[in-house]
């Protein structure tokens, strides 16, 4: 089975956030008011976070998707007391049972990139939003930890990319199998502008970046 990775190219990226709307709709993604999103409460599965320098007109952006880094290592599965967190050796990717999360979050402190989000509440959503609701994604329980998949409901119907990637307008993310040395992840992942986060830690990261204005 194909290697499943990501690349994100920062010189792309518009930091538009449609990655994390499509996410949000895909995944059925629990909404969260205000109030909740203050108390550090909200959900986003691909989180887009935006660093701004300097002073108009003189400003500097820089832009991070961060979706889950699906580690070749991955802490969070080290720390899970009962088996929820697990890698699917076939193709690499990090993915939770939910019917074994007891909650304990020891997933969600272990991971360095914050990937991970505890549903505090039980999945509402406003009238009429319901019709929308993916049926190829199962609505998580209260009480659990929460993550994104690479889709991988999508992938399993042979469908090519993640919704993050197939929503992009500026094309700025690739998507396919690391271990294909010809395909163009592989490529990208291998090019002198690729960069993983945090890499001393030993992670392993499956989501690589291309630096900007290399």
């Amino acid at each position: 089975m194909p290697h499943w990775a990501m690349v994100i190219d920062l010189d792309k990226c518009v930091g538009c956030q449609s990655c994390s709307a499509a996410c949000q709709a895909e995944n059925n993604v629990l909404f969260v008011g205000p109030e909740q999103a203050e108390l550090g409460r909200a959900i986003f599965w691909n989180e887009v976070f935006c660093h701004i320098e300097g002073e108009y007109p003189h400003v500097k952006a820089t832009i991070v998707p961060r979706p889950c880094f699906h580690c070749e290592n991955p802490p969070c599965v080290k720390v899970c007391p009962v088996g929820a967190t697990y890698k699917r050796e076939e193709d690499g990717l990090v993915l939770q049972r939910y019917e074994r999360c007891i909650g304990c979050r020891y997933c969600a402190v272990a991971c360095p990139y914050g990937a991970r989000y505890f549903t505090w509440h039980a999945p509402e959503w406003p009238e009429g939003m319901d019709r929308y609701q993916n049926p190829d994604v199962l609505l998580r329980p209260v009480g659990i930890v929460e993550k994104c998949t690479f889709c991988i409901h999508r992938l399993e119907k042979g469908l090519p990319i993640p919704a993050c990637n197939q929503a992009c307008p500026a094309d700025a993310r690739y998507f396919g199998d690391l271990d294909d040395p010809n395909s163009e992840v592989s490529q990208l992942a291998r090019s002198p502008r690729a960069l993983r986060l945090l890499e001393d830690l030993g992670t392993e990261p499956r989501v690589f970046y291309l630096k900007e204005g290399a």
